[in-house]
């Protein structure tokens, strides 16, 4: 399986792989923080056409994002067909296994962190 996991991510970066009570879930991460996980899960039911069209968005979200902003923020009315996908899992009972996370706090923290520049007078 470690081979698996490591062609997928090679292929598909913005994919990650969880296992929530035993059970392994792949998708695009929406937001995690300390208490839950929401994930758009590639459904077993999705169309040729719908796991194109996942995987085309998620790819678009990777490359021309900052990838801090959530798909569905970014890609918008393209990635609505997916809302009815977005699970939402416990953190305590998930793992995950590899790929990328979306927190929107860690966002806002980076944007608040502000350098100070002293300047001292020479001599």
């Amino acid at each position: 399986m470690p081979q698996t996991d490591e062609l997928l991510h090679e292929k598909f970066p913005f994919l990650t792989v969880i296992t929530h009570l035993g059970t392994d879930y792949i998708g695009i991460v929406q937001h995690a923080d300390p208490t839950f996980m929401h994930i758009y899960v590639m459904d077993s039911s999705y169309s040729d056409s719908m796991k194109q069209l996942f995987l085309e968005c998620g790819d678009t979200w990777w490359w021309e994002s900052n990838r801090q902003i959530p798909i569905n923020l970014f890609i918008r009315e393209r990635f609505s067909p997916f809302k009815r996908y977005l699970r939402i899992f416990a953190m305590k009972e998930t793992d995950v296994r590899q790929g990328p996370t979306v927190n929107l706090k860690e966002l806002m923290n980076k944007r608040v962190k502000r350098r100070t520049i002293q300047l001292v007078k020479a001599g």
